[in-house]
């Protein structure tokens, strides 16, 4: 995937309503149409107050000029209140329809720019069966406006929601991600972007890791990431991250979160990624491009600590890769070295405790209870 023969003209170019229609037909007819956006919900609700309020109204005003008007008692005072009714009516109904109509021109206009980039395109995915960390939490979990390549390697470009809470603490996450997949399993790693922190620095990620497994790396990378990588695969983190590699990602996605987990390297942000925007996409790209020339060198990496297990026969199931063969292979395990996989201590990293925010409620409790015992005054004023 890169920028040779990048085409965004379908992201702008007019839509033929004929074209559009009976490509909104066919996602509905496969069940893969995105859910309603904010916008549109928000249209639905407009539609709903004119139905039940709005609408009653406006015939009862209606009805009773048209009976003044009988009775030669109208003028353009009782006139003036249906005219705002009208207006109301016809705000609400532009602003509903054109939200209705402009989740389906978007899903149409990044499908064609899909095809005309040699991609796929997949409306709506969910509960996508991927390991980064934002995909197992919440409900409501979907991936919306998929583009997927599948050459040099498999990309997915989408828009990712989920929900967390209930009632009035119900909230909805927004992301946007890129899965690409990798050659071979690799060590849990998580490259948090320091520019799209939150207040002093906070991470604005969904996890929190560990303290004792960040990695500093040599360079200016720290300046830009805060590493992550299991306790006891700091060298391996080293052999994967090499000058040239920390460039890339310096250079071509310093604002973005990536993690690494099994198979696949990810790429997150708090905002959409599938947009009708051809400079989100040429950043995409550009970046994605950069970076798929250099992850086929992390191919070659093999987790030494599948040796021991390997000779002794006990290696798991799942770090073995598949044979390319029905022959079996006469060579002994040490000279085929270590099988493709991680061992267990290197497949996730160790969840951190949360203390700033446990030490914050620990405070606001205590203040409480204080204050409602009246005994805070006898402590500040002895």
């Amino acid at each position: 995937m890169n920028r040779t023969g990048f085409d965004p003209s379908p992201l702008t170019t007019p839509v033929v309503k004929s074209d559009l229609r009976a490509f909104s037909r066919a996602q509905r007819a496969a069940g893969t149409a995105p859910s309603p956006a904010a916008g549109i919900v928000v249209g639905a609700v407009f539609l709903v107050v004119i139905a039940l309020v709005v609408l009653p109204v406006f015939v009862g005003v209606t009805a009773a000029f048209i009976t003044a008007v009988a009775q030669d008692r109208a003028g353009l005072g009782s006139l003036l209140p249906g005219l705002v009714l009208v207006a109301i009516l016809a705000v609400a109904g532009f602003f509903g329809i054109r939200g209705l109509r402009s989740s389906g021109e978007r899903a149409y206009r990044i499908a064609m720019f899909a095809r005309a980039n040699g991609l796929s395109y997949i409306g709506r995915i969910d509960s996508p069966s991927l390991p980064g960390m934002i995909f197992g939490i919440g409900s409501g979990r979907q991936a919306s406006y998929v583009v997927r390549g599948e050459r040099p390697r498999f990309v997915e470009f989408a828009n990712y929601r989920y929900t967390t809470g209930s009632g009035k603490n119900r909230t909805t996450h927004r992301w946007g991600y890129v899965a690409i997949h990798l050659d071979t399993p690799l060590p849990h790693i998580v490259l948090d972007a320091k520019g799209n922190n939150g207040l002093f620095g906070a991470s604005n990620l969904p996890a929190r890791f560990d303290a004792d497994q960040r990695l500093g790396l040599e360079g200016d990378f720290d300046r830009y990431f805060t590493l992550s990588c299991p306790s006891g695969y700091e060298r391996d983190a080293l052999y994967l991250f090499t000058p040239d590699i920390m460039a890339r990602f310096i250079d071509n996605a310093a604002a973005l979160d990536v993690e690494i987990v099994d198979d696949w390297l990810f790429l997150y942000a708090k905002r959409d990624f599938s947009t009708t925007d051809p400079a989100v996409w040429a950043w995409l790209f550009d970046a994605v491009d950069a970076l798929l020339d250099k992850l086929a060198q992390w191919g070659r990496w093999r987790d030494e600590r599948l040796a021991g297990l390997q000779d002794a026969g006990t290696a798991p199931m799942d770090a073995v890769a598949p044979a390319t063969s029905g022959a079996p292979s006469s060579a002994p395990p040490a000279l085929l070295g270590p099988p493709p996989g991680v061992a267990a201590g290197g497949r996730r990293l160790r969840r951190g405790i949360p203390w700033a925010s446990i030490v914050v409620v620990i405070v606001f409790v205590a203040f409480w209870l204080l204050s409602q015992s009246g005994s805070l005054w006898s402590f500040l004023l002895p």
